[in-house]
Order: structure tokens, then sequence, then C-alpha cells
């Protein structure tokens, strides 16, 4: 999509450096930050929300989560922990209409009631 901001940075139309990036995925950090580490990883091809996924992209939203987990071992957060979270719509907190996972870590993550 044109207007996509997440699409303009996979196809580099937007300078960003990514931390982390296959044929598939692409991990850039957030830059609004809720914690020490705080990336994002995103889809090459552009799905909207979790609600868009289709079957077919099976394989591309476990490619998500193992980006994920190679993201928090070089970060030296793995060991500790880290939370995973996808916002579907706008309800559900997501800003930008293209799917992402936020990977945070690097300091304790509380329970109920916090943002993350």
């Amino acid at each position: 999509m044109s207007d996509c901001l997440f699409c303009k940075i996979i196809n580099k139309e937007i300078a960003t450096a990514f931390v982390y990036e296959t044929d598939a995925v692409a991990a850039f950090d957030d830059i609004h930050p809720k914690a020490p580490v705080h990336v994002l990883i995103v889809p090459k091809k552009h799905i909207e929300t979790v609600n868009d996924a289709a079957e077919e992209d099976a394989d591309l939203l476990g490619q998500m989560v193992l980006a994920a987990k190679a993201i928090a071992a070089r970060a030296g957060i793995a060991d500790r922990g880290y939370r995973l979270i996808v916002n579907c719509g706008q309800d559900g907190g997501q800003l930008i209409p293209h799917l992402h996972l936020h990977l945070l870590g690097g300091k304790r993550m509380g329970a109920k009631g916090e943002e993350f």
C-alpha cells in the first residue's frame, strides 16, 4: 500500500535501521519505546490486522514470532524474559494499519493495569 508507513519503511522509502531482516519480515526500534528494548516486527507482506491474516499467512506469522525470539537473544533479554504484543484494530490500540508485533523487554514487566 503506497500510503502505509510500515510499507514505506520496508521498501526503504523512509530511512530506518533494521535490527533484524529476512525475506519475510523486518524489525526496527519503536520510535516511542515503552521499555528499554521495544522493537516492532512487521511482515513484508501488507496485512492490515490479525483479522486480515489468512490460512496462507500461518508460516509468516510463525516467522514473526521466531524473529522475536532471535531479536530477544541478540538483545540479551531472552533469559530474563520479554513480552510480545499484537494490537488489533482501533479499539485494540493498533495505530498503524499494518500488522506488527511489539517485542518489549529489558525491565520487569508489570501485570494488570499497565499499558504494556
